[in-house]
């Protein structure tokens, strides 16, 4: 291993994606495979949702790559993502929060 970097499903799917097919193996390919079904945005809104959310919001990595991950519709699905992590918000921020997630939701 030579770096350790948290990434979103997306950025997974899409640095997978680039790699040689000849030259992964069966965990990497089950691992493209995962991504393909379960990434919901593009590699780049993936990473630009959660450095906002980060720098908006003051969510943690871990947090924002679950948000992001998730892409949650309403304020429940919001709420149990972030208090998984131990984050307690006020509705309010979560509204605020999930304007910020459906600016970035594909069509």
């Amino acid at each position: 291993m030579i770096e350790k970097e948290r990434i979103t499903i997306a950025e997974a799917k899409e640095m997978l994606g680039k790699l040689e097919k000849e030259d992964v193996g069966e965990f990497q390919r089950r691992t493209l495979d995962y991504t393909v079904k379960f990434s919901k945005i593009s590699a780049d809104k993936a990473e630009k949702l959660r450095k906002e959310l980060i720098k908006k919001f003051h969510l943690d990595e871990g947090s924002s790559i679950q948000v992001v991950n998730c892409l949650p519709k309403t304020v429940e699905e919001l709420r149990t993502v972030l208090a998984v992590k131990g984050k307690v918000m006020v509705t309010g921020q979560l509204e605020e929060i999930l304007k910020e997630v459906n600016q970035y939701r594909g069509k």
